[in-house]
């Protein structure tokens, strides 16, 4: 009595075994199915066996099978599933298994699992099963035995519903980010008081990646103590003793003016501390753009990282600073390789409503851009937050948009609802975040005190690449 697989049954349904009185030599029971590398990132992830050839397609490629292969004992449990699964089925219990592996399984091949009842022992109630997986190309990749304890009444009852699991992908995406500015020069990085041990390990982790040139402004002794505790080395780097916070930001902004700098980097000190410095009239690095803050988010559930502005500096913007905070917003996106990004103007709904301002502002931006005082982008809005990114959201609305579902750039309405947006979708989302200020003179790597070292290594990512594109002078005014 042969059996299709309960992997094609659907969630919930009802299930019975089949005990050791009803089983017969002879009868079997199979699965078929394509391997994919999420099979075997799973399994690993089950196992912790992290063996690169079973996960590394570039390291697979210098081994002797020259590609990524299944790990032995992913096949022996797909095995074992359809015991426990199918035949004999509930109450099943494993007692031996032995194995042997004929020749490997690649990623892309389709295999079936098959076993079959070949001898039944009456004193034990023991049933050995023949084991094979065989490949689509007829030959058998893996055969074998099984023998297992049946069970000896029926049992009946729903099925349980095997629990989702998603791979997270966070550490792939953090690497792909950082390879962007891979070949390109260091920038000389002015850091503003790194006097605490997150600020200090990323501006050094960031420099030993060859992102940044740091410049170490603050109080000597307590940065040189502070590196001790952290056992990291900063004597390659300059080091400018300052008193205090306040005075390391006004020495930092003085090396960006003299061309010392490239960049600024945010340590330990408030933001306000060193952002004053940055906007002083006299002698800070403010342009004839508004100055604002775009946060790159590359969160796995979307199909592409997202910039999302203003969430850290201007906290309830005009009109007019809208303006200027889409253009920088635009402007760095062609800096990453987006030649008209698609810009969604958020709001809480997506109709113009006159007693919500940000609607009738998205509405004006859109005409702003219509006439050429925004450049480079598509616009749209205003738009909520679900249109902005899912199409099946803008379709059951009704919003036929360019925009709609395929948002590049969100601008948020107020810096408070960016930096929910924000701080969601880094912690809920396992998005990976960098941030950075555009419209001054130089990028600025503006990180909150709590961001770890490796998200102040993403924001120095973002600033090599604005820098590397102000020295090919091709970023616009």
């Amino acid at each position: 009595m042969p059996h299709s697989s309960s992997l094609d049954k659907f969630c919930g349904g009802i299930i019975e075994n089949h005990p050791f009185g009803e089983l017969k030599v002879g009868d079997s029971a199979s699965v078929t199915r394509t391997v994919t590398i999420d099979d075997l990132r799973l399994f690993a992830a089950a196992t912790g066996d992290a063996n690169p050839t079973m996960l590394d397609p570039e390291f697979a490629d210098s081994s002797i099978y020259r590609e990524v292969v299944a790990h032995g004992m992913w096949s022996g449990a797909m095995l074992v599933n359809l015991l426990g699964s199918e035949l004999p089925g509930l109450g099943t219990i494993l007692v031996d298994q032995n194995l042997r592996y004929l020749r490997p399984i690649t990623v892309g091949d389709t295999v079936t699992f098959k076993i079959t009842v070949e001898r039944k022992y009456e004193r034990t109630q023991h049933v050995l099963f023949d084991a094979e997986v065989i490949l689509d190309s007829g030959l058998r990749a893996v055969t074998g035995t099984l023998e297992v304890l049946a069970p000896s009444e029926k049992i009946t009852r729903q099925q349980l519903c095997v629990p989702e699991a998603t791979l997270s992908t966070r550490d792939e995406r953090v690497q792909r980010f950082f390879a962007l500015a891979a070949g390109m020069e260091p920038v000389s990085t002015a850091v503003v008081h790194p006097c605490d041990a997150e600020s200090l390990r990323g501006a050094v982790l960031a420099a030993e990646r060859g992102l940044i040139r740091p410049i170490l402004v603050g109080p000597a002794d307590r940065i040189k103590h502070l590196a001790q505790s952290l056992s990291l080395d900063i004597t390659p780097y300059r080091l400018v003793d300052t008193p205090y916070s306040q005075e390391s930001a006004r020495l930092a902004v003085e090396l960006v003016r003299k061309g010392d700098a490239e960049a600024l980097m945010k340590g330990s000190l408030h933001t306000d501390e060193m952002m004053s410095a940055v906007v002083d009239k006299a002698t800070g690095l403010r342009t004839s753009r508004r100055l604002s803050h775009v946060f790159r988010m590359d969160v796995q559930t979307y199909a592409k990282p997202l910039l999302i502005t203003d969430a850290a500096i201007n906290i309830y913007p005009d009109l007019m600073a809208k303006a200027d905070i889409i253009q920088n917003a635009i402007d760095l996106a062609h800096i990453l390789g987006l030649k008209e990004p698609r810009v969604a103007i958020l709001s809480a709904v997506e109709t113009i409503n006159p007693k919500i301002q940000s609607t009738l502002d998205a509405a004006a931006l859109c005409k702003m851009a219509d006439r050429g005082q925004i450049k480079g982008g598509l616009l749209d809005g205003p738009l909520a937050f679900d249109n902005a990114i899912s199409i099946e959201a803008a379709q059951t609305k009704g919003i036929k948009s360019a925009v709609a579902g395929l948002a590049d750039i969100l601008v948020v309405p107020d810096l408070e609802s960016g930096n929910m947006v924000a701080k969601q979708l880094e912690y809920l989302a396992s998005a990976v975040p960098a941030g950075i200020v555009l419209g001054a003179r130089v990028p600025i790597i503006l990180t909150s005190r709590a961001d770890n070292a490796e998200t102040r290594m993403a924001s120095c990512v973002l600033a090599v690449l604005i820098a590397n594109a102000n020295r090919k002078k091709i970023t616009p005014e």
